[in-house]
């Protein structure tokens, strides 16, 4: 990953969650003019504030920097507190190797496919 920022999207992204920039300065550990001065582009942000950006602002890291149009973000934090099953179900699944969390996978798009086919024959 470099370490650059597109301004453009570092601002849309604060205006999409409807923060300030002292709002957005917070959430990622810096003060407010540091963080204005990367909106501005007078300042570049180490690669660690650029990661604690996208963490804050729920996008990738390479969309921060310009280098991918994706901006669904590189990870998912789960919060034990917010959503302990889901919580669990992540730490069954930490020790998993690749077919079996495949596997896992698999079996739960048919759920979930099965779900939804049912939905729909209910609101028909």
């Amino acid at each position: 990953m470099k370490s650059t920022l597109n301004t453009e999207r570092l601002i849309s992204c604060r205006r999409q969650l409807g923060i300030t920039q002292t709002e957005a300065a917070d959430r990622i550990g810096v003060s407010q003019p540091a963080y204005q001065r990367y909106e501005a582009g007078v300042r570049t942000p180490s690669i660690q504030v650029i990661k604690e950006i996208a963490k804050a602002f729920g996008v990738s890291e390479s969309f921060l920097s310009g280098e991918s149009s994706e901006s669904r973000p590189d990870f998912v934090v789960v919060n034990r507190e917010e959503s302990p099953l889901l919580f669990s179900i992540v730490e069954q699944c930490k020790s998993f190797d690749e077919k079996q969390l495949e596997n896992i996978l698999h079996q739960f798009m048919q759920f979930t496919n099965g779900n939804k086919a049912q939905q729909n024959k209910r609101k028909s």
